[in-house]
């Protein structure tokens, strides 16, 4: 027997706290209100890095202008926070005390029907790539129209993909396109924030087979808490998010699972509305209802809290590290290459 708050090796074990602070700490998914004050917060959790989208509907222009001010503002803060291009990047920001920003799209609608528009959003700092936004579009379907597959323009999307070095996300994206694209990827592909069908059903959640499917070819879950998908809904605490994070780890393993949030903090009613039309305006798709995040997870400040829910759950401080941010870490480097 060890005495008690030792590890292994007879040293003090770390407080919840200072495990947080030790460990790489990564989003993978924030749809957050850009300011100042989300960048503040970030610190205050201890992010080392997010995805953070910054584009949904928008077509070519519109998605550049929102990286102009995206790197503006992230200029204007640079104190706070440094620009994600590989991985590098993130142990930079971890060395720093700053939080690494990479950009992500939710849907592939900004590549319009140009391949060629793919290398320049890489260059532009652009890392992770939904294929689709919950309806359909030129790469394939989304989670809310019936699904006709990954087109065949969307096949030369996933290697352009693969070959500039941006990785497809599924998290909104049809089953079977989700499926195709699984195979037909030579880089490894992820649902960045997705929660499992198994705890509760829903239109945007996983089931058990299609998550086993992207374990079982090489893929990764980042698992979110966005709380319409949750099993108790609104009245969510971090302590159900964990819960679904620890039925994802049973099913995809300890390797294969990270997080990805969905944090919408900063937006109001307009931003929703937006999010749940299709292509921003036309018939509507879904009803939120009511948005607030779990209880002791309302903001990313409070990022903190699910090391410690982790290690409560019985967790170990391995896989605390694993889940918070390490994996993500390996999957990025292996569809980036470095």
């Amino acid at each position: 027997m060890l005495p008690a708050g030792n590890d292994k090796h007879g040293e003090p074990a770390m407080t919840p706290r200072e495990l947080h602070q030790d460990a790489i700490v990564i989003d993978g998914l924030i749809i957050a209100k850009w300011n100042r004050e989300l960048f503040e917060d970030m610190r205050r959790g201890g992010l080392t890095a997010a995805n953070c989208t910054v584009s949904v509907w928008e077509g070519f222009q519109a998605t550049v202008d929102n990286i102009v001010k995206s790197n503006r503002l992230m200029a204007e803060s640079s104190d706070l926070v440094r620009p994600v291009r590989t991985t590098a990047d993130i142990t930079r920001a971890k060395e720093e005390g700053k939080t690494g920003i990479l950009f992500g799209f939710q849907n592939a609608n900004a590549f319009e029907d140009q391949i060629g528009y793919v290398e320049i959003f890489k260059q532009l700092g652009v890392g992770i790539v939904q294929m689709c936004y919950n309806t359909q579009n030129l790469v394939g379907t989304g989670c809310y129209e019936r699904d006709g597959g990954l087109s065949g323009f969307g096949r030369e999307i996933v290697a352009e993909m693969n070959r500039v070095g941006i990785m497809c996300d599924l998290s909104h994206v049809g089953s079977k396109t989700s499926e195709e694209v699984i195979l037909e990827s030579k880089k490894p592909v992820c649902y960045s924030h997705c929660l499992p069908s198994g705890l509760k059903e829903h239109p945007r959640n996983k089931s058990d087979e299609e998550l086993r499917f992207i374990a079982d070819h090489g893929g990764f879950v980042g698992v979110t808490m966005f709380t319409p998908f949750l099993r108790a809904g609104v009245d969510a605490t971090i302590e159900d998010y964990v819960e679904a994070i620890e039925y994802v780890m049973n099913i995809v393993g300890e390797d294969a699972i990270g997080i990805g949030t969905d944090f919408t903090q900063g937006h109001g009613p307009d931003f929703f509305e937006w999010l749940t039309h299709d292509k921003g305006y036309a018939r509507r798709l879904t009803r939120f209802g009511k948005i607030i995040n779990p209880e002791g997870i309302r903001t990313i400040g409070e990022f903190p809290n699910l090391t410690e829910a982790l290690l409560r759950r019985g967790f170990s401080e391995p896989q605390v590290r694993k889940v918070m941010g390490e994996n993500w870490v390996r999957v990025l480097k292996d569809v980036w290459g470095a």
